[in-house]
C-alpha cells in the first residue's frame, strides 16, 4: 500500500488516476482548488501555487503524481508559469523535503512539437524555446525541472498522455459535440492528418504502472509518451465523437492557411478582448488539426509493463451510452 499525493483530481484524468489508486487499496491524499468529488480519499484544497498548501499536501506521502496545470490555448503567460512552472518546482521542493521517494510528472506531447508532424516517434525532448505556444512552453519547461531533480533516493519520470478523452470529459469531446450541434464545427484541410489518442481509464492505468515502475534503471530519468496507439484521420475521431452524441459530423472545412492566419489574429485578440473563454481556433490548433502526430509505443509498453485495455472502438461505444444515459 503506497501514501501517494494526486494533483489536479478535480480533472477527468486526475479524478480516473485518484480512483484507480484508491480501488486497488492505496491511500491517496488529492490537491486541487475546487472539490474533487472523490470518494474514499483524503482530499486537500489549495493552489499548487502555494507553497504553504503543497508542504502541507505532500506530509507523510510516499509518492506524488503531478496532474494540476493550466490549460488553454490562450491567456497570460505569468499564469502559466505561477501554476506550471513554479506550481511543479514547488512541489518537487517539498516532496524532496517531507522523503517521497517516488515523483510522476504528468507532461503532453505538445513539449516535443514544433509545429510539424509527428510520425512514429518516441518522446523527444521536452524544448520550450521551440514548443508551440504558452502551454507548451510552461509545460516544457517544468518537464525539464522534474526530470533535472531524479535522484537514486528520489525517482522522477515524466508521462506524455496525448489527447485524452472518455465520458465525462469537458475539453476535446465536450467542445466538439458543442459546436457540432451548434452548426459551427469543421474540419481543418482535408481532415486526413493521422492523430493518437488516448481513452481516459488507459492513460490512468498507465500512470499507474509508470508510478509502480518509477524506481527502475531504464524508467527514472525518462519520458514516455502514452497512447491507444490506434491512429486515426482526424476527421474519422471527429465524426466517431459526433455520432456517439448523436450530433451532425462536421460539412464545413476550412483551408489550412485560413485556419492557421485566422487563429494566430484571434490568438491575439482575445486577451486584449478581455474573454475568458476558449477561442474556436488558434495557431497551435490549426497545427494540431492539419498535422500528423502519432507515437511509436514499444519503448513505453516495454518499460512500464503496460498495455491498453480499452480499444478505441469499445471507447466510442462506452462513450455513446454514456450519452444515451445522460441526454442533454
Amino acid at each position: 500500500m503506497l501514501r501517494v499525493l494526486v494533483t489536479g483530481a478535480s480533472g477527468m484524468l486526475g479524478g480516473a488516476v485518484a480512483t484507480t489508486l484508491a480501488d486497488r487499496g492505496d491511500r491517496v491524499r488529492v490537491l486541487q482548488r475546487r472539490p474533487s468529488a472523490l470518494a474514499g480519499v483524503d482530499e486537500h484544497r489549495g493552489d499548487i501555487g502555494d507553497p504553504a498548501a503543497v508542504r502541507a499536501a505532500v506530509d507523510g506521502v510516499d509518492a506524488v503524481v503531478h496532474l494540476a496545470a493550466k490549460v488553454s490555448m490562450t491567456g497570460r503567460w505569468p499564469d502559466f508559469q505561477r501554476t506550471n512552472i513554479d506550481g511543479t518546482a514547488h512541489l518537487l521542493d517539498a516532496a524532496r523535503a517531507a522523503g517521497v521517494t517516488r515523483f510522476v510528472q504528468v507532461s503532453s506531447p505538445s513539449v516535443a512539437h514544433h509545429g510539424t508532424g509527428l510520425v512514429g516517434v518516441g518522446a523527444d525532448p521536452a524544448d520550450p524555446d521551440r514548443a508551440r505556444g504558452d502551454y507548451a512552453r510552461s509545460k516544457a519547461a517544468a518537464e525539464l525541472l522534474a526530470l533535472a531533480a531524479d535522484a537514486p533516493d528520489f525517482a522522477v519520470l515524466a508521462l506524455r498522455p496525448h489527447l485524452v478523452w472518455g465520458p465525462g470529459d469537458t475539453q476535446l469531446v465536450a467542445r466538439i459535440v458543442q459546436r457540432a450541434r451548434a452548426g459551427r464545427l469543421a474540419l481543418v484541410g482535408a481532415g486526413t492528418a493521422l492523430i493518437d489518442t488516448t481513452y481516459v481509464s488507459n492513460a490512468a492505468e498507465a500512470i499507474v504502472a509508470g508510478l509502480d515502475r518509477a524506481a527502475e534503471p531504464d524508467v527514472h530519468g525518462q519520458a514516455f509518451v502514452v497512447t491507444n496507439g490506434e491512429p486515426r484521420t482526424v476527421a474519422e475521431l471527429v465524426g466517431r465523437i459526433c455520432a456517439a452524441a448523436g450530433a451532425r459530423p462536421p460539412r464545413l472545412r476550412v483551408p489550412v492557411a485560413a485556419a492557421t492566419a485566422g487563429g494566430t489574429a484571434v490568438q491575439r485578440l482575445w486577451p486584449a478582448l478581455g474573454r475568458a473563454d476558449e477561442p474556436p481556433m488558434t495557431r497551435f490548433l490549426a497545427e494540431q488539426l492539419s498535422t500528423a502526430h502519432w507515437f511509436d509505443q514499444r519503448r513505453t509498453r516495454a518499460a512500464l509493463r503496460w498495455s491498453p485495455r480499452v480499444s478505441l472502438a469499445e471507447g466510442f461505444t462506452r462513450l455513446a451510452a454514456d450519452y444515451r444515459s445522460s441526454p442533454e
